[in-house]
């Protein structure tokens, strides 16, 4: 056997040899460059040994390799460096493709980027039935193209059409669906992972492949399949490889407005592999992630990964605290966001969850809700059948308060009125134990107010959740000055728990978000009111780089609903948080938005798929939708507002740092990711620039442009938030 730090290689069954990666001192593995010559010298004793074929494999529990160390990547300053790089991993993986006995990876677990091109170049595939295998090439994510072969091989292995999904959007394959497309051969329990391993291996000594293609999915089977024949139609001729091609690069730009380059680059390398030329597909594949890695675009996505990671290992308190198990959970309120808070409590938490409500029709309405959900997750093979009904056996409901005296923490998602919140803690309180957390998921009455009718401040806290619970990744986590430790630290484990990227701030006036969401919506209802069309401001600030426009996010969040935070804010804040007249107006006119079918936006048509702009919502107005603003202009003044709170709530400290504030901003306003937040975007065009434009808005617009007196500051001293 020989033995090196982070691979082994053994002799099972007499003639296969067993190659396992265990990267010692680390809970998963990841590729490295200085790794290429431990994994030479396995391959040499392998090839050194008379063998029937090897099986690669994991020595991590429930992880395969979960992709390149990111670090390596931001201190590579210069193409030769990253072409370097690049090769090391292509000399290896062809070496493992060419290998004349056959190779096939045993996975189990994550096995993502550059662990999932490595299987590529290996001749077999075998998956555990587990819910931690994943299957995916998530570079795009962070504005790269898989750089070790993949978008050569993928799409020799499932087709371009499939391969281009993956590759474009990183999105995870699960066991099940790996096996279906032709990623994998096989699949198995865990349990049975390596016999499935060993006679896949048996099975191509016997019958050696001549292409990727799966024994599995040839042709013929996916002839069976609507997808089968359009990718007959539509890969196997030039025709159709045009049309799909330039079908690709319209659907990439239609989500990504140009911003993220990833995307088209991957399309180029897959074109390039579609051509035939081997040769032109891998320098193409090269010089693309080479290009990407030194993009600005791909910089700041990797600052905010990093910035994840570091905040995933933050408790925000000391370490001696440690956080209390939350084993029971209570629920005030059955509306969409109760049942959000519920359904992904139970989805990725053991805790038995009981829903409240104060009708039998509410409380349907979240069971439902929850029950719904858990069997689509169903039948997309997230789980069995069998899973989703444990876990909506975690689930309960009740009119009254029996089944809550023993609950670890009670979540209120009830209508924002701080006289029914102070009603909610008063019956928690004389209902629950000492012990039990009360968090309010309002989204602007300070925590503090809340807290100020309990008998046990120190268990009051803010938890803020964002609509739709289940897709929105950020929880807001509000503290107040009473707030125990303890408290902070249970709630954000749980928080984490449920799948949520938390940020804790400190309590204050629509706290971090929704105070400076506020001000960017403000900007927008105020262009409207000086006559801007409502299209113009929505497609700006897409343009810019965010998912929806404001006007849009208005209308689906409700104009009532927005407008209720802005007496807070006005007496807090004062004068600058006045809301756009245009907001109250059309309030007063009855239009709330999606819910009533009348905001904006015109909901009783489409055109092109998309909603027209309600044209009479001008005349409510008393405006005339003739102001031709330039679009860079509208981002501006937008992007200004958001940029300038964000810095107050910095200098209030409201915010604990500006990489929370980027992570917030990103995950829980739809900040564009590839200018890293608005405290990364800030480092970008410079504090003294930012005073300029905003000077300059103050004295052309209005005085609610003034430069805060921190940001005045830091120009001053010439520093940078970073």
């Amino acid at each position: 056997m020989n033995q090196s730090p982070s691979f082994s290689f053994d002799i099972i069954e007499q003639d296969i040899g067993l190659i396992t990666i265990d990267i010692q001192g680390e809970k998963q593995n990841t590729l490295r460059a200085e790794f290429s010559s431990e994994i030479a010298e396995v391959l040499d004793q392998a090839e050194k040994a008379t063998l029937a074929g090897i099986i690669i494999t994991s020595g991590k529990k429930d992880s395969f390799i979960v992709g390149a160390d990111i670090n390596v990547l931001s201190s590579l300053e210069n193409e030769q460096q990253i072409f370097a790089l690049t090769q090391l991993g292509y000399d290896i993986f062809n070496r493992i493709e060419q290998s004349n006995i056959p190779v096939v990876a045993q996975i189990h677990g994550a096995c993502l980027g550059g662990g999932l091109e490595l299987t590529l170049a290996c001749h077999g595939r075998v998956c555990s039935k587990h819910p931690s295998t994943l299957l995916a090439l998530p570079e795009v994510q962070l504005g790269l193209l898989p750089g070790g072969g993949g978008t050569q091989r993928l799409p020799e292995l499932i087709g371009i059409t499939e391969a281009l999904g993956m590759m474009t959007t990183g999105r995870n394959i699960r066991p099940k669906k790996a096996l279906k497309m032709g990623l994998v051969d096989d699949i198995a329990e865990p349990i049975h992972l390596r016999r499935a391993s060993i006679k896949l291996l048996r099975d191509l000594v016997k019958n050696p492949r001549k292409d990727k293609a799966t024994t599995k999915t040839a042709m013929m089977k996916s002839l069976l399949t609507v997808k089968g024949w359009q990718s007959l139609l539509l890969e196997k001729n030039q025709i159709g490889l045009d049309f799909l091609f330039k079908q690709a690069r319209k659907a990439v730009l239609s989500k990504t407005k140009g911003k993220y380059p990833a995307p088209e680059l991957i399309i180029d390398c897959v074109e390039d592999w579609a051509s035939g030329d081997k040769k032109k597909g891998f320098d193409t594949e090269a010089k693309n992630f080479a290009t990407l890695v030194l993009s600005p675009e791909a910089e700041q996505l990797i600052k905010l990964f990093f910035a994840i990671i570091e905040l995933k290992k933050d408790t925000f308190v000391d370490a001696k605290v440690k956080a209390a198990s939350v084993k029971k959970l209570g629920v005030l309120g059955g509306g969409l966001m109760g049942a959000g808070i519920a359904l992904i409590s139970v989805d990725k938490t053991p805790a038995s969850v009981r829903i409240k409500d104060v009708t039998e029709k509410g409380l349907n309405h979240a069971l439902k809700y929850a029950y719904d959900r858990l069997q689509k997750k169903a039948k997309k093979r997230h789980y069995t059948k069998q899973q989703a009904e444990q876990k909506m056996a975690q689930l309960s409901g009740t009119t009254n308060y029996i089944g809550f005296k023993h609950v670890d923490l009670v979540i209120e998602a009830v209508f924002e009125s701080l006289e029914l919140k102070h009603q909610m803690l008063m019956d928690i309180e004389k209902n629950c134990s000492k012990d039990t957390i009360f968090a309010s998921n309002t989204s602007s009455i300070p925590i503090t107010e809340i807290a100020a009718k309990a008998k046990r401040p120190k268990n009051v806290i803010g938890m803020h959740y964002f609509s739709p619970v289940e897709k929105m990744p950020l929880l807001e986590i509000i503290v107040t000055e009473k707030t125990s430790q303890q408290v902070i630290a249970t709630t954000v484990d749980f928080g984490r728990k449920q799948g949520k990227t938390v940020i804790v701030v400190k309590d204050g006036a629509g706290f971090y978000t929704s105070r400076v969401l506020a001000t960017y919506m403000n900007e927008a209802g105020h262009l409207v009111s000086e006559g801007v069309p409502v299209e113009d401001i929505d497609k700006a600030m897409t343009n810019f780089g965010y998912p929806v426009g404001p006007i849009t996010l208005l209308d689906e969040v409700g104009i009532d609903v927005g407008t209720k935070i802005s007496p807070i804010l006005v007496k807090a804040f004062g004068e600058r948080m006045t809301p756009a007249s245009a907001f109250t107006q059309l309030l007063e006119s009855g239009r709330e938005g999606r819910k009533n079918k009348k905001g904006f936006y015109d909901y009783t048509t489409k055109t092109k798929g998309k909603r027209p702009v309600d044209q009479s919502v001008y005349n409510d107005l008393g405006v005339k939708p003739d102001n031709n603003m330039q679009q860079d202009i509208i981002s501006e003044r937008c992007n200004l507002m958001l940029i300038n709170e964000s810095i107050r709530c910095l200098s209030e400290g409201i915010l604990l740092s500006a990489r929370d504030g980027d992570i917030g901003a990103i995950f829980g306003l739809g900040f564009p990711a590839f200018l890293g937040g608005p405290f990364r975007y800030s480092d970008m065009l410079g504090c003294h620039k930012l005073i300029e434009r905003l000077e300059h808005y103050e004295k052309t617009v209005d005085p609610r442009f003034k430069p805060c007196e921190y940001l005045l500051e830091m120009a001053k001293g010439n520093k940078s938030f970073y």
